[in-house]
């Protein structure tokens, strides 16, 4: 059998030095330009390793990459798909703050944990199995999204189309804590926005001719908060309220943004009902319901447990032991897991601080991921 495990610990300068290049090719969601140009990085990097194309991500992001490794093995049936992002949630110039570094026994740096870091492990899984000649039964296909942290409005079709011809997804997001859990359950995330159509009129002299729509809404979000049913891993989360132009004016408009996570995708549609049954108090006042579920839930099936199992068994065989977790927070294996694809979430860095000043992951840490990656995709 192939040493996974010392062929990945051989290679933990090269693979840091590619995440500090990563880290330092800054790629806000909102920069199309910054992230394209890190999409070139990694295209230039996948050069003589893998056949990438890119896709448009149309007016407001990014390209998004997709590249088919060259791996050993004549016969490739079916394809693993492994989903990483491109973007980060740090603007331009954060570097100039929170610098890239190697101390304390981590590396740190805008994007580092979520998710450069996981990206650069899958890169060198893949060359480890070239490098070793294992035999690969799989199509096996890295697919970078230029928009996951503000929704996936652009990439998401993709990501599905690529799911649908897949046995099996890997998510190279960070693992759960210190301990890297891998993430075999997320929620579902969604997004509503309720507005109050009142009426104004003067705060004094016609106090009584208008209808306060601030007073509306603020009834309106008690009985929104109350839709929260934590026995059923579902929270519902006022989250920004606007309203009102001046004190000695009646506001005539309000409104809330609302927070979702749904644990269970057969809870969305008693949550829609909800608010859009909303009535109003004040019968003067109308009420106005957008939005609703953005990413549907990735459920513990019974084809998540299976690629887990086999996920910890590998680990096992080098001494690793392996945990699971569920998370509030969605990522795109959110998409493929509720096609009904085996979908494995987590399998990117372990640290802590993502999107937080403290960002950062653990270098002994670096290699059983790396090696575990290889593993699983020498095993499917």
């Amino acid at each position: 059998m192939a040493h996974y495990l010392s062929y990945a610990a051989g290679k933990l300068d090269a693979i840091t030095a590619l995440i500090k290049e990563m880290v330092e090719c800054e790629s806000p969601s909102d920069s199309p330009e910054a992230v394209n140009r890190f999409v070139e990085l990694m295209a230039d990097k996948l050069q003589g390793e893998a056949k990438v194309k890119t896709f448009s991500g149309g007016k407001h992001y990014g390209k998004h990459l997709r590249a088919e490794f060259t791996l050993p093995g004549k016969k490739k049936s079916g394809q693993i798909l492994a989903l990483g992002h491109s973007d980060t949630v740090w603007p331009m110039g954060t570097l100039k703050t929170m610098p890239f570094r190697n101390a304390d026994s981590r590396l740190w740096g805008p994007g580092v944990l979520d998710m450069k870091a996981g990206v650069a492990f899958f890169i060198f899984a893949m060359r480890g199995l070239r490098e070793m000649d294992v035999q690969v039964a799989r199509k096996v296909v890295l697919q970078l999204n230029s928009d996951e942290e503000v929704g996936s409005h652009s990439s998401r079709p993709l990501t599905e189309a690529a799911a649908k011809q897949s046995v099996a997804v890997l998510v190279l997001e960070p693992g759960t804590g210190l301990t890297g859990k891998l993430k075999t359950a997320r929620k579902g995330v969604g997004d509503y926005s309720v507005k109050v159509h009142g009426v104004s009129s003067h705060a004094g002299v016609d106090f009584s001719a208008g209808a306060n729509a601030i007073l509306e809404l603020a009834r309106q979000i008690d009985r929104i908060a109350a839709f929260t049913d934590l026995d059923k891993g579902l929270t519902v989360s006022p989250g920004v309220i606007s309203g009102g132009t001046r004190s000695n004016v009646v506001p005539a408009e309000a409104e809330v943004k609302v927070d979702v996570r749904i644990a269970r995708l057969r809870d969305e549609a008693p949550l829609q009902k909800k608010f859009t049954s909303l009535k109003p108090f004040d019968k003067r006042c109308k009420i106005e319901v957008t939005g609703g579920l953005n990413r549907p839930p990735m459920e513990r099936s019974a084809g998540v447990v299976k690629l887990y199992k086999l996920a910890e068994k590998l680990a096992a065989e080098f001494g690793l032991k392996l945990e699971e977790s569920a998370t509030g927070g969605g990522s795109d294996g959110n998409f493929t897991a509720a096609l009904g694809i085996p979908t494995l979430d987590g399998l990117g860095a372990v640290g802590e601080g993502a999107h937080a000043v403290n960002e950062s992951l653990l270098i002994d840490r670096i290699a059983d991921r790396t090696a575990l990656l290889a593993k699983l995709v020498a095993a499917l």
